[in-house]
């Protein structure tokens, strides 16, 4: 009984997959027997089909040099100046911002350092708390950034935002993009209840490139594989208003990012520039997530911070944008 129990299960979830193949919408029903499933194998091949269906083989990554907003430390001050190392695909200011003066400031500084690798930076919640929660306000610091240089915004929290709509229309009217839609640090039911959410934002994919579904600090409690996986391919069957699903090489590592090319990512963010110690160019991070990406079976392509191809520059074992 049990057995026949299971593969009626397992026949729901295959026509529920179906259904998102087909381009259907989703009824209450439908949602319920997606997630409530636990076959994470059939999950992961469903979301692996879906993610092919958008992308086939290729998978895009990212090399990533961080420049604080305003550093401390006086040790950091010749770090600060040194050259973009050549395998750099973004530069990303990190911190918040206590101004919009001081935003635009530090775009301005981190693009003449950059030349022309793109900057990016800033959550839109730190940036909406700078503009004083008025819409109008936030469109004009948008603007300023987009003017001072800032090539994509770093993210948008699906946590908290009480006005999508006017969120993504301050973002679609100042003309700037952001790299990804967050879930902040919420898993399992807290989790879905924000992919639908971003499921149901109209237009959300014309200015947003990524849906990042696992937490991007540490959760309480603590993830797990399983958990994080099933997370990612649910967020792939899920939301079909963005393009990519993506996943941080920096905080989950280069095993669990492998893995979760085969539940729907088809975007690995956060590689850094250089490794822990100098083991010479084919041991660096951009080497060791090449060979995982074609180990689990895909076509490796290097990116940088406005989502532009880039191609390899056997000289310096660097990269550079693709001209088009």
């Amino acid at each position: 009984m049990s057995e026949d129990v299971t593969a009626a299960a397992q026949m729901a979830v295959q026509k529920v997959v179906q259904k998102v193949a087909d381009g259907v919408t989703l009824s209450e029903a439908d949602w319920a027997r997606l997630t409530g499933s636990h076959d994470l194998i059939a999950l992961g091949m469903a979301a692996d089909t879906a993610r092919r269906r958008r992308h086939d083989d290729r998978v895009t990554f990212v090399q990533v040099l961080e420049v604080p907003l305003d550093p401390r430390d006086p040790l950091d001050s010749d770090a600060l100046e040194a050259p973009i190392p050549p395998p750099t695909g973004e530069v990303r200011v990190t911190g918040c911002p206590d101004s919009s003066a001081a935003a635009v400031a530090a775009v301005r500084t981190t693009v003449a350092r950059a030349g022309a690798v793109p900057v990016t930076g800033f959550a839109l919640a730190d940036l909406e708390d700078v503009a004083g929660h008025d819409r109008s306000r936030l469109r004009d610091v948008l603007g300023a950034l987009r003017e001072a240089g800032l090539a994509q915004l770093g993210e948008v929290s699906a946590a908290g935002l009480t006005d999508p709509d006017g969120a993504l229309a301050a973002l679609r009217d100042s003309g700037v993009q952001a790299a990804r839609v967050t879930l902040g640090v919420a898993t399992g039911d807290a989790a879905l209840t924000l992919i639908r959410q971003v499921a149901s934002w109209d237009g959300v994919g014309d200015v947003c490139r990524c849906l990042a579904p696992l937490p991007r600090t540490g959760s309480s409690p603590p993830s797990t594989g399983y958990a994080d996986l099933r997370q990612v391919a649910l967020a792939r069957l899920l939301v079909d208003n963005i393009d990519s699903i993506q996943v941080d090489w920096s905080r989950y590592g280069p095993k669990l990012a492998q893995v979760a090319l085969t539940f729907g990512v088809d975007d690995v963010d956060g590689v850094p520039v250089t490794g822990a110690d100098d083991q010479g160019w084919r041991r660096s991070p951009g080497e060791e997530i090449r060979r995982n990406i074609v180990g689990a079976g895909f076509t490796a392509v290097p990116r940088d911070g406005r989502f532009e191809v880039m191609e390899e520059s056997a000289e310096s074992h660097g990269y550079r944008t693709r001209q088009s």
